[in-house]
């Protein structure tokens, strides 16, 4: 039976995370409404927040965010068709003056300014993205993820929404030091973790959430799996 369990798992790895465009094998995924709904939700999103969604596709987390809850929003994209999309819609929402969209790779985006991070990923970014987080986010963001967690972070809060789940981290501290043990805080529960060397996986993904070019699922996998 588990030599059975396995080549099926990463089978709907490589069925989830990789499209049909030849050539590249990519596709892009919008977030459900309901999930932009319960994300924000989660991470208690309010005027005074600054929100960061890292692969924004065509901007419906930001543009939500400050048409609903007034809050100022940033979306990072690779993809510079969905961007031009994306600031379309805010147009048509009324909210240019509080959405920005950056055509960009989220590896290397600034956040700094971020009180609230989303994210609609998938193991391997979010593995990776896990340093940046703890490095340049303030102490009490938030960051919330549809789907995937974090390996060995322990999440804050955990909801599940129909088959899937969304998880919530609080950051400690930019200048905590990376330990092996779970620091509880009044933010909640935050276990920092080695980041994953993307040097050190055969799975390359061109940084938006949405769109995931597929080489070797099943080494991701496995990795992702070790380091939970």
């Amino acid at each position: 039976m588990k030599q059975i369990a396995l080549p099926l798992v990463l089978g709907l790895l490589v069925s989830f995370g990789c499209g049909t465009i030849p050539g590249q094998d990519v596709r892009y995924e919008p977030t459900p409404m309901p999930v932009v709904r319960a994300l924000l939700e989660l991470a208690e999103v309010g005027p005074q927040d600054v929100v960061y969604d890292l692969g924004s596709g065509d901007g419906r987390i930001p543009i939500t965010a400050a048409r609903e809850l007034g809050a100022r929003s940033v979306g990072i994209e690779i993809d510079r068709s969905l961007v031009s999309l994306a600031q379309a819609k805010a147009r048509e929402a009324g909210v240019e003056d509080k959405v920005e969209f950056r055509a960009g790779d989220m590896y290397g985006a600034d956040i700094r300014s971020a009180t609230v991070v989303t994210l609609f990923l998938h193991p391997g970014p979010n593995l990776k993205l896990r340093e940046k987080l703890r490095s340049e986010l303030q102490a009490g963001s938030r960051v919330v993820s549809y789907v995937w967690d974090m390996g060995s972070w322990k999440p804050a809060d955990v909801r599940r929404l129909d088959e899937h789940r969304i998880f919530l981290w609080r950051i400690l501290s930019r200048a905590s030091p990376i330990t092996s043990s779970t620091v509880a805080t009044a933010f909640g529960a935050y276990l920092p973790s080695a980041p994953l060397d993307p040097k050190s996986t055969s799975m390359s993904f061109n940084g938006s959430s949405r769109r995931r070019t597929c080489q070797a699922p099943s080494a991701d996998f496995a990795r992702y799996q070790s380091m939970r």
